[in-house]
């Protein structure tokens, strides 16, 4: 996509179409006089009959009929009171105004970036949230339908209009926002691609194309390396499967020495049956989406591989799939995980947190300072925080609260539950082993959070429970129905900001 930084007049834009914001009290607007002069004098007429509604995230398309001009038509996004407007409000709105456009099938378009600025939200940011916004709104899912309408509908080109700011900073904002809106996408397909297409091998082999892509340390181990490491809990949920697992780890190294590397651990189960506690035949339908953990996590190395910030990242992502058969495992095995820590299994579908034990313990192994996982783990955060929350825990009061800087800045909602000793107890609550994997549906969401907690030790911790927010059941301002890539963004912003502090 070409990139057009301009500080042209109205007069000389040439485009297919122009986006222009459009607030009530157009007076407070910065060259919305010129505007309004440049496109006709009905135009404030009809934005105060409401013909060009101001409403917020209301968009109105407009032909433009000046004679002999070089501009077919005009986008209006409502943004309603200007001081009351919002970076989420803006990003938003232009995930509104990307499904514009892909419907539209424009090849190129222009953005008058001062008509989306306030005090407190200035050209650059308006052009990173374009860039951001525009590509996630854009994103549709891959299909394998055999006949389609769908013809190529790529963007060539971007022009941004503009005479305020730096212009290379401007443009290398909206660089920056289309970056995490493709790693996003690419988070969404993978969540989107049917298990059938995506084993732990595929995903091990996409995590090999990101390393060589961005010069990453890789490493893949197979079943036999894992049975001779001991990592019974990956072990244990690949037991029914023909699919061999896979532990994936990818080092970022903004030092040399590799010095108090973050890492961020993902769930990679690429598809979840339940094993014998076997889920209801509704339930099962989506479960494809189980490793939105492990997308999360590489969507956020794509990111930080591109941007390249001065912090050092391990990222280890352990895959497998739940099955059935005659050698799954089962309730009342019980199983030695990598920590070397002992496990009654009471429900074989609280697997995730098996597979990240172990994957917790790796990172820990492999130098990681303090620790994200991510995973779509429990029903219980649904039951709790509803469909567009993530639900947290944590041991260490500030990290937590610096990783909440960059959860708001993304403006993706993360709200942190109690662990208490009362939980801990429960979660080792056993007759025959150290730990049990399924106290009880009462505090699911914790409990599950909870276990991963008992192989981080004394380690500054996140555990982030998507089940959720990583999956959308109607299509919304920022994308369509399906994988939503969720924590891709706050991941790679809270690792950016890490690297700032140095």
């Amino acid at each position: 996509m070409n990139i057009l930084k301009e500080a042209k007049t109205f007069e000389t834009i040439s485009t297919e179409l122009l986006v222009v914001g459009v607030t009530k009290h157009r007076e407070q607007m910065q060259n919305w006089t010129s505007f309004s002069s440049f496109y006709g004098e009905s135009l404030d007429m009809w934005v105060s009959a409401g013909d060009v509604s101001t409403e917020l995230k209301k968009l109105t398309k407009l032909p433009f009929v000046k004679e002999h001009a070089n501009l077919k038509r005009i986008l209006f996004v409502g943004l309603d009171e200007r001081k009351n407007l919002t970076e989420g409000d803006v990003r938003a709105a232009f995930g509104l105004v990307g499904k514009e456009l892909r419907a539209l099938k424009v090849k190129e378009y222009s953005i008058w970036l001062e008509s989306f600025t306030t005090e407190t939200i200035s050209v650059t940011d308006v052009a990173f949230l374009a860039g951001e916004g525009i590509g996630l709104g854009y994103y549709s899912i891959p299909h394998y339908k055999t006949t389609s309408n769908e013809v190529d509908k790529r963007i060539e080109a971007v022009h941004l209009v503009t005479t305020a700011g730096d212009l290379d900073e401007v443009v290398a904002g909206f660089e920056v926002g289309v970056i995490y809106a493709d790693a996003v996408n690419e988070a969404r397909s993978l969540i989107n691609l049917p298990p059938n297409l995506l084993t732990a091998t595929d995903l091990a082999n996409y995590a090999e194309s990101l390393a060589s892509e961005y010069n990453f340390e890789v490493e893949i181990l197979g079943k036999a390396q894992l049975e001779e490491l001991g990592m019974g809990g990956i072990l244990s949920v690949n037991q029914g499967s023909y699919e061999e697992p896979r532990l994936i780890t990818l080092k970022y190294k903004a030092t040399d020495d590799f010095e108090n590397p973050i890492g961020l651990v993902g769930k990679g189960v690429t598809y979840d049956t339940g094993g014998y506690s076997l889920k209801p035949k509704d339930s099962m339908v989506g479960m494809k989406g189980d490793m939105g953990g492990a997308a999360a996590v590489l969507g956020a190395m794509k990111i930080i591989g591109e941007l390249r910030p001065n912090k050092n990242v391990v990222a280890v992502i352990g895959s497998t799939d739940n099955m059935v058969s005659d050698t799954a495992f089962k309730p009342d095995d019980v199983i030695t995980t990598y920590s070397g820590k002992t496990v009654e299994v009471l429900n074989t579908d609280a697997e995730g947190r098996l597979v990240l034990a172990d994957a917790t313990t790796y990172a820990k192994q492999q130098g990681a300072a303090s620790l994200i996982d991510v995973a779509t783990l429990t029903g219980g955060v649904i039951t709790a925080l509803g469909m567009d929350k993530t639900g947290a825990l944590s041991n260490d009061d500030e990290f937590f609260a610096a990783f909440m800087e960059a959860a708001g800045e993304t403006d993706e909602f993360v709200w942190r539950m109690p662990l208490t000793e009362s939980d801990k107890k429960r979660i080792r609550k056993s007759d025959v082993a150290d730990l049990n994997n399924s106290p009880g549906r009462d505090g699911h969401m914790i409990f599950g959070g909870g276990f991963v907690g008992e192989f981080v030790g004394e380690t500054p911790w996140i555990h982030l429970d998507i089940a959720g927010t990583s999956d959308a059941v109607a299509a919304h301002d920022l994308g369509p129905k399906g994988g939503t890539g969720v924590m891709v963004r706050t991941l790679a912003n809270f690792v950016q900001r890490l690297g700032e502090e140095k």
